[in-house]
């Protein structure tokens, strides 16, 4: 007997707007009781979050198409359709950026969860493979996302923090 079995369509779950990127909240920690979060994220050219870091959990990709470039304090990696990269627990400064010209599509896996409700925090519900530009955000505004970070167990840095 099979009970606990969850099966999402394509067109299941909430697509947000994250950073100009179009994020898709597969599986939400809310539906795992925490352990973990699956979100489908179509990053466009040049699109991606900056430097940030996050002690609390394991953050894992697959590059389902396209081209990522990850950049940390040891150095960058260029992730191609199929590659896999594991950020580790304990914190490690990194981010990521399309710098192809097609839109690249990954899956992300976060163990435990708690990056989707970040997400859903600070980012704008759209249809399915909406992209909005990515927000400008002033002193105040800049501030508020640097507190929901915190809250969700993030740092964020400035830009050019990776180089």
């Amino acid at each position: 007997m099979i009970d606990n079995i969850t099966a999402i369509n394509e067109n299941q779950g909430q697509t947000l707007s994250v950073v100009g990127d179009a994020y898709r909240i597969i599986i939400s920690g809310e539906q795992t009781q925490g352990a973990y979060a699956v979100i489908d994220m179509l990053v466009p050219p040049g699109g991606g979050p900056g430097p940030h870091s996050h002690a609390g959990f394991q953050e894992l990709f697959y590059v389902v198409e396209g081209e990522i470039d990850f950049k940390t304090e040891a150095g960058k990696y260029s992730a191609k359709k199929g590659a896999f990269v594991n950020i580790p627990m304990g914190g490690e400064v990194h981010c990521f950026k399309n710098t192809s010209p097609t839109t690249a599509h990954l899956l992300c896996t976060v163990i435990p969860a708690g990056l989707d409700t970040f997400f859903q925090e600070i980012g704008t519900p759209v249809p399915a493979g909406t992209f909005l530009p990515p927000p400008v955000w002033n002193e105040e505004e800049l501030k508020r996302i640097q507190q929901l970070a915190e809250k969700h167990g993030q740092k964020l840095y400035p830009p050019d923090y990776l180089g």
